[in-house]
């Protein structure tokens, strides 16, 4: 066996590699390092063998896209130390026993090319990682110094050789997975990865007992991963799906907006003049479900609307979760430190009118459903049909349609009240599993307003039991999708009490 121990040194996150390389030396292993890495590690007094000496290699050949392939190197970390054939060979073609190795690539999603592919890095990286019974590979900076001191201390095992070889074939994947996705012209391929960067650990899951972390797909302009800690409370992942849930709700709307969010599914969605009115309309829609809610705004909060917050908290004793905006004023976040201590205070930026990503996910036990983003509800109001005698007033179908960009992030089966006069919900009914239920939920909830007002589905309705109903309340219009082989009942209970109804042609289930 070759008496003579080597690491290999090539990275682009050079962020303590000086470090790493200065225990290695002590240790006395010889280093081999390339390019930048090879100046870094120069400039900071640590000998380095040029990788071109091993390899044979003409320094910057084919623009150095050879730098690294070679038969030495790749022999070198792969030959079966264990292997008594593989040592012979090794000693006898003089072969380095490459015993660590430290890359990192590129990270892909800041210039991707054709040009910026890296081949030698992942070959090795590969090689590494497959050999990791005899070679400790490193690709995150983060464990230079867990495996510094497991290998001063004599305490690098085999199962911790394996753990990093698993982050090496990890990061080679999201590597790969990004540079399918740059090449790739097919919304969905027969085979696909998704790319994922961990960002934070969460307080929890949807539950304290279950542990949660947040991941982020490389670049995306989603608002969460720009999400900004102010104050109070860190974020749970039901808190994630909640502001997400929001953000989808109020990025529908030019104007200001507000949604409050409970359990995923608005309780109280408004628009208004300014932020202070939407957001005191949506609190205002269901003050009860409200409590312990998360709040959304489309546009920066600034003090007059947080005294809606603290009115919330002084008036009614209601606590508010989560507060998550784009910007925030430093009187206005001044405010609310004093309203509640644990309070969550978040900002996240400008809501991108377009997204990032291809798809929306939704994952379920073993599989994952990607889908087209239920989005173009706007291009969707031109396909709109009136179906009644009676048709709807130039007010009424304003509301309706402020109405039908609120009921697509509702949980379905999903009803909805709006009032008759201002763009605000005033009754929800959410996740039910029968449609004259989630009616029920709704009207009733709506109360003393439900008079006159604008009935919204999220889909057909399969009986006229609802529409009966709206009309004992006092419902003065309804949206539905149609398509129900009841629709002829439906629609002659609407005749029959005079309510314009409107057919929308399209479903707007949420689960």
């Amino acid at each position: 066996m070759n008496s003579k121990r080597y690491a290999l040194l090539s990275v682009y996150d050079k962020i303590g590699i000086v470090d790493f390389a200065k225990v290695l030396k002590e240790l006395g292993y010889l280093i081999i390092s390339t390019g930048g890495t090879l100046d870094v590690l120069k400039k900071n007094g640590i000998k380095a063998i040029p990788i071109e000496e091993i390899t044979g290699n003409p320094r910057n050949s084919f623009d150095g896209r050879m730098k690294t392939i070679s038969f030495q190197i790749e022999s070198g970390i792969l030959f079966d130390r264990k292997n008594p054939g593989h040592a012979k060979k090794a000693k006898e073609l003089k072969i380095p026993q490459i015993d660590v190795v430290v890359s990192n690539l590129y990270p892909f999603e800041e210039r991707p090319s054709v040009e910026t592919i890296d081949v030698g890095g992942p070959t090795m990286i590969r090689a590494a990682a497959k050999n990791y019974e005899n070679v400790t590979v490193v690709v995150d900076p983060g464990d230079y110094g867990k495996v510094a001191s497991a290998m001063e201390n004599k305490e690098m095992t085999a199962q911790t050789r394996k753990e990093l070889a698993a982050r090496a074939f990890y990061h080679l994947s999201f590597y790969d997975s990004q540079i399918g996705s740059f090449f790739s012209e097919e919304k969905y391929p027969k085979e696909i990865t998704i790319p994922l960067r961990r960002t934070n650990i969460l307080r929890y899951g949807e539950n304290p007992h279950q542990k949660g972390v947040l991941y982020l797909m490389p670049k995306t302009n989603s608002p969460l991963g720009q999400l900004k800690h102010l104050w109070g409370r860190e974020l749970s992942g039901t808190n994630i799906g909640d502001i997400q849930t929001g953000l989808e709700t109020v990025r529908q709307f030019n104007e200001s907006a507000a949604c409050v969010v409970k359990h995923l599914s608005p309780c109280g969605v408004a628009t208004g003049s300014d932020v202070k009115e939407a957001l005191d309309r949506a609190v205002k829609a269901d003050p009860i479900s409200a409590f312990g809610g998360v709040v959304v705004l489309n546009k920066p909060m600034d003090l007059s609307s947080a005294k809606i917050i603290a009115t919330f908290k002084n008036e009614r004793e209601s606590n508010v979760d989560i507060v998550a905006v784009p910007a925030i004023t430093g009187d206005a976040l001044a405010l609310l430190k004093k309203v509640r201590k644990s309070m969550g205070i978040y900002t996240f930026g400008e809501i991108p009118k377009v997204k990032s990503e291809k798809w929306d996910l939704k994952y379920f036990a073993g599989a994952l459903l990607l889908q087209d983003f239920d989005d173009g509800i706007e291009e969707s109001f031109a396909s709109w049909k009136v179906v009644t005698k009676e048709k709807p007033s130039k007010k009424q179908l304003q509301q309706m349609k402020f109405g039908f960009k609120c009921v697509k992030s509702v949980k379905s089966n999903s009803v909805l009240v709006v009032d008759k006069d201002i763009p605000m919900t005033r009754g929800i009914g959410s996740g039910q599993t029968s449609r004259i239920g989630a009616t029920k939920i709704a009207l009733e909830q709506a109360g003393a307003k439900v008079k006159g007002g604008i009935l919204i589905s999220d889909s057909f309705f399969p009986f006229d039991d609802s529409v009966k109903l709206a009309e004992k309340y006092g419902i003065g219009a309804i949206v539905e999708q149609g398509g129900s082989v009841n629709d002829k009942a439906s629609v002659a209970a609407a005749d029959k009490a005079g309510i314009p109804m409107i057919f929308t042609g399209r479903r707007a289930f949420r689960h």
